[in-house]
This record gives C-alpha cells, structure tokens and sequence, in this order.
C-alpha cells in the first residue's frame, strides 16, 4: 500500500485515490484471483470493468484484439456518459485514418474475437493515449474527464509519462462529447 503520493503536501490526492470508493478502508482498484496452486492472477482494475447489455468485460479484453488491426497503434476503451456511451479511442500509425474502411476492420474485428456486444458506440482517433510512468493507460481519469471533472483533479501530470495526451479528452468533455 503506499502511504503517498508525490507532490501531494496536504495529503488529499493520496485519500481521494484510496480512501473515497469506501471510506475509511483502502482500496487499490485492482482485481485478484488465487489459483488453486497458490498463484494469483492479477486481471487489471476492478473499477475499469465494463456492463455491456448485461455482459461484464474487462477493457482488456478490448486491447489486443484492436491493437492487432494493421493501422491502430495504441487503444483505449471508456465507458462514459450517463447512458454508458462506450467510447473506443484508437491512436493510428503514421499516415492511417480513421475512415469507414478502417473503422469497419476493427469492428469486425471486435465481433469476431469479441462479441457484437462488445461493439463501441464510437469510435475516435487521438494524437496520443494517456499512460502512467509505468505505462498502464488511464482509463478511470479519462472517464472522469469524460463525465465533466477537471483533468487537473483526477490525472497527475508528473505521474504520467505523456500528460499532453488529456488535452484531447478535456476537449471532447467541453463540446459535450460524453453527454
């Protein structure tokens, strides 16, 4: 558990983080599994997960399947919106756009190895996908850009190793793009 979070003097960032989902107790947003050889498997953030027309899908699920498009160099996938608009933002090689054609290939894509029902509602090209110094992709601050907090409240950026990358979401927020 860290006890801090850099930069954060007066302590609110670090309880904020932690402590607000249940207060009082710690939590870290990641699920666990223990095998029955006394491993565990660590499947990504629990507060990430996805409810699509009654199916729950881990945005995990989404990555390796859209990242192996031949044009689509990085992804991120948010559920926002108060009508849980599912939004798929694909960062392209150089030279690609996100024109029908292509749009058509990652859909397909998604059906096949997927489900349609993990078909996104949009899908949108970006300069950049947002990552930690760690390079974990910042799911739950873009969706909360995406819901109208200020990207200063929910994504440090000297924890992130692109922080221009949240110009784009904070943008989309503003033209009411997650409404």
């Amino acid at each position: 558990m860290p006890v801090s979070v850099w930069g954060d003097a007066d302590g609110s960032r670090y309880r904020a983080s932690y402590f607000e989902t249940f207060p009082g107790v710690w939590c870290h947003g990641d699920r666990i599994r223990f095998t029955n050889r006394g491993s565990c498997v660590i499947p990504g953030r629990s507060d990430a997960t996805l409810k699509r027309h009654g199916v729950r899908m881990g945005t995990s699920e989404f990555y390796p399947v859209v990242e192996a498009v031949p044009g689509v160099r990085d992804s991120l996938v948010v559920d926002a919106g108060a009508d849980g608009h599912l939004f798929l933002f694909v960062q392209l090689a150089p030279g690609r756009e996100l024109d029908a054609g292509l749009e058509a290939e990652i859909r397909a894509a998604i059906a096949e190895a997927l489900s349609p029902r993990h078909q996104p509602d949009e899908i949108l090209a970006v300069p950049d996908v947002p990552r930690t110094l760690n390079d974990k992709k910042l799911e739950v601050p873009v969706r909360r850009i995406l819901m109208g907090e200020d990207a200063a409240r929910v994504a440090d950026p000297d924890a992130m190793a692109n922080p221009d990358a949240l110009a784009f979401f904070a943008q989309l927020a503003a033209r009411g793009g997650a409404s």
